[in-house]
C-alpha cells in the first residue's frame, strides 16, 4: 500500500501558501491615505495678473480653460482641508 504523506505535504504547503497571499491582500489597502492635505502653491500679484491675461486670451471652448477651473476647485478644497 502506497502512503498518501507526500500528497498530504504538499497540499498542506499549498494551503499555507495561499492563505498567506490572501490575508496579506486583505491587509493591504490600494488607496494611499498620507493622512496629510496637499500643499497650495501661491502665485505673487504680478503671475497671477499675467496668467489672467493669458487665459483671457484663450477661446472660451478649449480644454485648457475647463482644466484651469478644475484646477481652481482642487485649489479650493485643498486649503479648506483640515490638517
Amino acid at each position: 500500500m502506497k502512503s498518501n504523506t507526500g500528497c498530504l505535504w504538499l497540499r498542506l504547503v499549498g494551503l499555507v501558501i495561499g492563505a498567506s497571499l490572501l490575508s496579506a491582500c486583505a491587509t493591504v489597502s490600494s488607496e494611499q491615505d498620507i493622512g496629510a492635505c496637499p500643499p497650495v502653491v501661491e502665485y505673487d500679484a504680478g503671475f497671477q495678473a499675467q496668467a489672467a491675461k493669458e487665459v483671457q486670451a484663450l477661446p472660451k471652448e478649449t480644454a485648457i480653460v475647463e482644466m484651469l477651473n478644475d484646477y481652481a476647485v482642487m485649489r479650493d478644497q485643498a486649503r479648506a482641508c483640515p490638517i
